[in-house]
């Protein structure tokens, strides 16, 4: 049970990257799209451009809400990934206590 809960852990140490990535690049991201989408020479190349325009709009659109999709991904993983810590580290404070309170039980400290 000890190596699966550290496997765990360890699973636990790449999936707080990808939500740290997420949570730096995602608003990246959409910063970068709402100001190309703002900005009035983008605006300008759009009408001018015709279909080529309107598939640039497209896709800055499907990056703002990649990136928002992405973004609370990341928010939710966050959380969850402190919930499972902080219940880890109650998981180990009781099992050291219980080791503890075994070994002083049966005198198993004293060698």
């Amino acid at each position: 049970m000890d190596e699966f809960i550290e496997k765990i852990q360890h699973l636990k140490g790449i999936m707080l990257g990808v939500s740290l990535s997420a949570l730096i690049l995602a608003p990246l991201a959409i910063i970068i799209s709402l100001y190309l989408a703002t900005h009035p020479k983008f605006l300008l190349l759009i009408e001018q451009e015709g279909d080529f325009g309107i598939l640039l709009m497209i896709t800055v659109v499907v990056i703002l809400v990649t990136s928002a999709i992405w973004f609370v991904a990341g928010l939710r993983q966050f959380k969850s990934l402190s919930k499972w810590n902080n219940r880890y580290y109650n998981y180990l404070k009781k099992k050291e206590q219980l080791d503890q309170s075994i070994s002083s039980q049966y005198d198993l400290d004293k060698e």
